[in-house]
């Protein structure tokens, strides 16, 4: 689990393609201090398990489910990434609870200065967009933000200083990709309503909501 608190930018060292998955090498300083064989980091808020490292890089394998969900199909090396380490037992979680599971891409159509603050705002799928809502948070190449603004086709957020500083999300043009990833609480949400929604139709459609259907549903 990660908290979309960015630990450092990284590089791509190199790039090995075989027909559907990459191997990439990301040359990185901070989070060298500490790192395992089988450590999972977000890379660009993709869960990736490293398979070998040295002092200032490290190796990971993208499978073809991770390469056809996000933008890593267009990385090159050179390219930076943000990165952070698994949340440690004892961490604060100073964004919110990122999987580094990635849901699909957005596209950038805006992006302009707001006083100190950056607003770049994404068109991504009805699928994602259902998901967000504003003042939620969302995970854009694995950074937590919160949504300033949401309508049927696209989202906006807001980067401060320190954000923008800490991260490549801003050195991006408009027209480039990102990597999204929803609010994992509203996915388990929209599930369990979905399953709710279900049972009332196969169960209920020619019976009325009976005092027996409201006790077991918690009522």
């Amino acid at each position: 689990m990660f908290t979309g608190i960015i630990e450092e930018i990284g590089k791509i060292k190199s790039i090995v393609r075989h027909a559907n998955s990459i191997k990439l090498t990301v040359a990185a300083n901070k989070i060298m201090s500490d790192m395992h064989i089988g450590d999972s980091i977000s890379t660009n808020g993709i869960c990736l398990t490293v398979t070998t490292f040295n002092s200032d890089s490290f190796t990971v394998d993208v499978m073809p489910e991770t390469m056809m969900m996000t933008n890593f199909k267009n990385l090159n090396v050179n390219d930076l990434v943000n990165l952070e380490r698994a949340l440690p037992a004892n961490g604060r979680l100073g964004g919110h609870i990122v999987s580094g599971h990635i849901d699909g891409i957005g596209t950038i159509i805006r992006k302009y200065n707001d006083d100190k603050a950056i607003r770049m705002s994404f068109s991504t799928t009805p699928s994602i967009l259902e998901l967000i809502i504003k003042k939620g948070s969302i995970a854009i190449d694995g950074i937590s933000l919160t949504v300033t603004d949401v309508d049927s086709t696209s989202f906006s957020v807001s980067i401060i200083e320190h954000t923008q500083g800490e991260t490549t999300l801003t050195s991006k043009k408009i027209g480039e990709t990102v990597n999204l990833e929803n609010d994992v609480i509203g996915k388990y949400i929209q599930k369990i309503f979905a399953s709710k929604q279900s049972d009332m139709s196969d169960n209920n459609i020619n019976k009325g909501i009976s005092l027996d259907f409201l006790e077991s549903n918690g009522f």
